[in-house]
């Protein structure tokens, strides 16, 4: 193995924040496993994890777990992100992944089910399934404005927080339209997360509107 290409994976995956999948290096670190367990040692030892789902159209890092409270702090003084978003920027955040990575999941799963016919895939590990940008959908900016805007801060705040998960990767903005970004099928742990607002406040939701009476509904 060239003893050069783990670190200059890295060094892409750091200064380029994410890498598409279809990448030559990318795609080495899900069929070669030698490369992969090397990247894997490499960020571990500098406090990082590789940032992969078969789902996603890229590759990315984050802070592994046990660099969390050496690098946000701890208690009283725990930060939620270091990106400077504040609280109603993070629950923007987290809706869009609901409005967004939620149901292109729903539509993946179901096509990937249809699809195999029983056979595995031995390199399915190395493609998403299916191709990201066939089932996600976008999102107008005016109907998230009119149904989340005043939760979320007016449309002033939801503005400026679209401006700043645009520019770090989260999500892309065209034509008055949020689509997702290269980082957001990343940033969330989907097993986690996903039971949490489908069974919580989600299913909370569901179950106000379905006992409110009918013109209320």
């Amino acid at each position: 193995m060239d003893d050069q290409a783990p670190a200059n994976f890295i060094a892409r995956l750091l200064a380029e924040r994410f890498i598409p999948r279809a990448d030559a290096l990318a795609q080495r670190s899900l069929v070669d496993e030698g490369f992969r367990l090397e990247v894997e040692r490499r960020l571990d030892a500098c406090g990082l994890r590789l940032l992969d789902n078969p789902f996603a159209g890229h590759l990315a890092v984050a802070l592994s777990a046990t660099a969390e409270s050496a690098t946000f702090g701890s208690g009283d003084l725990w930060l939620s992100n270091n990106l400077g978003l504040q609280r109603d920027g993070v629950a923007l955040l987290v809706l869009l992944w609901a409005l967004i990575v939620l149901p292109k999941r729903e539509r993946q799963l179901s096509r990937d089910a249809g699809d195999d016919g029983g056979q595995g895939d031995m390199f399915g590990a190395a493609k998403p399934m299916p191709k990201a940008a066939d089932a996600s959908r976008g999102i107008p900016e005016n109907l998230l404005l009119d149904d989340y805007g005043k939760q979320l801060g007016g449309k002033t705040r939801v503005n400026m927080n679209l401006g700043i998960l645009s520019r770090v990767g989260f999500i892309e903005r065209r034509n008055k339209v949020i689509h997702e970004g290269p980082l957001l099928d990343l940033a969330f742990d989907y097993a986690q997360l996903a039971p949490r607002i489908i069974q919580g406040a989600l299913g909370e939701l569901l179950a106000q509107r379905a006992a409110a009476p009918e013109g209320e509904a």
